[in-house]
């Protein structure tokens, strides 16, 4: 009877997790099939003020320490690195070029889907976790996974964007343990809150009029993705031995679907957008089931 209560008890958990998620995007995506969307100002918004401002909040915060979440970026750098490593022979084993099909691989919803799952899975703490994980993450796509999409990718504009200005400014505060005023601090956290939502807001916008033509690869992809940074994560946990808290962040972490980004990039470049396309809303929606079964092991 007591084994049966606590299965009924991890499965509202779970529930309680990922419904207020699957809610928000669901209704953005039926909003925007309805009325004509455009998320262009808001997502310059998103990603040049609000999303620095929650980076920036997170990091000065009295309770951030980048130091203890040391072996969690280290394992978000493993875990990017050995997904592209593994993708790269299986994208050229389905026919799908390099470019199109390692990046979605390699870098997942860790900033849409990652930040607020953790923090209703976690609560704050676990925010800070996926917030130095997604740092790592932030700042792999836009250098090495800028390389690979585009070569001629200007190291200068990807050390100039706001996310990476905020996440170097925010972590050269919390180590120098500089005090943050108080009278900025609410308005400071008040923008960062916005991001959160907007994100969720921003996947289920995104998901409305994508070319499925390519479903097959995007099946692939939605296999790969979480599976190949599981390969890497679960010997990565066994090998530092890494606690029951860490290794739910780090596991979570890395059963996340490919980030909406990867589409951005791939149609700004145009290498094959309508396969990057498939795979990451397919991807997206397998993570209905994956990241529920995940929860259900982690918690």
């Amino acid at each position: 009877m007591q084994e049966a209560v606590q299965v009924v008890d991890l499965l509202q958990r779970v529930f309680q997790t990922v419904f207020p998620l699957v809610a928000i995007v669901l209704v953005s995506f039926l909003y925007a099939k309805k009325f004509e969307t455009d998320m262009r100002v808001v997502n310059r918004l998103n990603m040049d003020i609000f999303l620095p401002a929650l980076i920036f909040a997170v990091t000065v915060s009295k309770d951030f320490d980048i130091s203890k979440f040391a072996i969690l970026c280290l394992g978000a750098f493993v875990i990017v690195i050995g997904s592209g490593l593994i993708a790269w022979p299986v994208g050229r084993a389905i026919g799908v070029t390099a470019k199109a099909f390692v990046p979605p691989m390699m870098f997942n919803n860790c900033g849409n889907l990652g930040l607020p799952l953790a923090l209703l899975a976690f609560g704050e703490l676990g925010l800070a976790a996926a917030m130095a994980m997604f740092l790592v993450s932030n700042a792999l796509h836009f250098t090495l996974g800028a390389y690979i999409v585009g070569r001629s990718a200007s190291a200068k504009k990807a050390l100039l964007n706001p996310m990476i200005v905020a996440t170097v400014l925010g972590l050269l505060w919390s180590a120098l343990e500089l005090p943050f005023p108080e009278h900025l601090r609410l308005p400071l956290e008040m923008l960062g809150e916005i991001a959160i939502t907007l994100m969720l807001v921003a996947l289920g916008v995104r998901m409305v009029g994508v070319d499925l033509s390519q479903w097959r690869v995007g099946l692939y992809g939605a296999f790969v993705a979480p599976l190949s940074s599981l390969i890497i994560a679960i010997p990565f946990v066994l090998l530092f031995d890494l606690s029951e808290e860490f290794t739910a962040y780090l596991i979570l972490f890395a059963a996340l679907p490919p980030a909406v980004l990867n589409y951005l990039v791939a149609e700004q470049y145009q290498i094959n957008p309508q396969a990057v396309a498939s795979i990451v809303l397919i991807g997206n929606i397998a993570s209905l089931v994956i990241i529920p079964t995940t929860l259900i092991f982690i918690l």
